[in-house]
């Protein structure tokens, strides 16, 4: 069960990710308003177990510790985006006139990884472009993008770490091949299809 909320300034879509059974989850991406996703947290009842992030950039984890504190969960983030979370430079908060530092995370995503809490399992798609360190999750309800793929777009390359050729090869090998009728929940804005954004992405018809 995917539920998603839009924080902070830059609408950064947060998403929790559950086992209806046994009510152990994720949290993808806690961008900013770290209580109110605990607030959301407890709401439901969650045991959060992991906090997994699709990049480094300020938007995407500015809560990371506040959530990681209060539930008590392992953060994850591949290595090539791990200095993001400790250095303001890194992760591009500096540039927007504040300096956000966390602390490193408990472990590394890799490509084809697999991430279980309850029956639940997530599994890991390494898809650098928009930075080096970028990675989707694919679960049995949908594929979270965080910001390699939108709703009729794709994430930007103009940042440190961003390469144009890496990100299309990504979205085209690993996730233009999924199922027409998978769902995607991106980093920021609607929901779409992988069959949708197949015919209608005008980065990729």
């Amino acid at each position: 069960m995917i539920e998603g909320r839009a924080v902070g300034a830059f609408g950064a879509n947060c998403y929790i990710i559950s086992c209806p059974e046994t009510k152990k989850a994720v949290i993808i991406d806690p961008g900013a308003e770290g209580k109110r996703i605990c607030s959301w947290v407890r709401e439901k009842g969650y045991q959060v177990e992991y906090i997994l992030l699709t990049h480094g950039h300020v938007d995407h984890i500015g809560a990371v510790d506040e959530v990681r504190e209060a539930c008590g969960a392992k953060v994850g983030i591949n290595v090539n985006d791990a200095g993001m979370l400790t250095d303001a430079q890194e992760n591009m908060s500096r540039a927007f006139g504040s300096s956000i530092e966390r602390k490193a995370a408990d472990f590394f995503l890799e490509d084809g990884q697999t991430i279980t809490f309850g029956k639940i399992t997530l599994t890991v798609l390494t898809t650098p472009g928009h930075t080096l360190g970028g990675v989707c999750f694919l679960g049995p309800d949908g594929l979270i993008s965080g910001d390699t793929l939108f709703e009729g777009s794709i994430g930007r390359t103009d940042f440190p770490g961003g390469s144009m050729e890496q990100l299309m090869r990504g979205i085209k090998e690993k996730l233009m091949v999924l199922p027409d009728e998978t769902r995607v929940f991106p980093g920021h804005g609607g929901s779409t299809t992988i069959g949708r954004e197949k015919r209608e992405n005008p980065f990729l018809v």
